[in-house]
C-alpha cells in the first residue's frame, strides 16, 4: 500500500494539473529576416533585418509544422507552451512517485 505521504503528494500533483489551463506543445521562435530585395536595408552593411516575426513550430507525424503568428498570438502561445512544459514535468513527477510506491508495494507482495 502506498504511504499516506505518497498519496498526499500524488493528490497535490493532480491538483496542480487541474489548475494549468490550455496546453500547446512545440516551440515559439522570434525571428528577424532579410527580404531578398538587393536595394533594401536588410542587405546593407551591417544588415538591418525585418521583424520581429513570431513562429510556432511543432512536429506532427514526423513532419515539422511551422505557423507564423502575430505578436498577440505569440503571447498566448507562450503561456500555453509554458503550461505544456509544466504538465509534462508534473506527469514525470507522478510517474516517479508511482514507480517508487508500486515497486515498494510489489516488493511487499513478493516477500509474503
Amino acid at each position: 500500500m502506498p504511504s499516506s505521504d505518497a498519496r498526499a503528494r500524488f493528490e497535490a500533483l493532480k491538483q496542480e494539473i487541474v489548475k494549468l489551463g490550455f496546453v500547446r506543445p512545440g516551440s515559439l521562435l522570434r525571428r528577424f529576416m532579410p527580404c531578398g530585395n538587393p536595394a533594401c536595408r536588410c542587405m546593407g552593411r551591417p544588415p538591418r533585418l525585418h521583424g520581429p516575426y513570431y513562429q510556432w513550430t511543432y512536429k506532427i507525424a514526423g513532419k515539422t509544422r511551422t505557423i507564423r503568428l502575430s505578436q498577440e498570438q505569440s503571447r498566448l502561445c507562450e503561456q500555453w507552451i509554458r503550461n505544456h512544459r509544466r504538465l509534462k514535468g508534473l506527469v514525470r513527477q507522478m510517474e516517479r512517485l508511482s514507480l517508487k510506491e508500486t515497486d515498494r508495494a510489489l516488493g511487499a507482495i513478493s516477500r509474503s
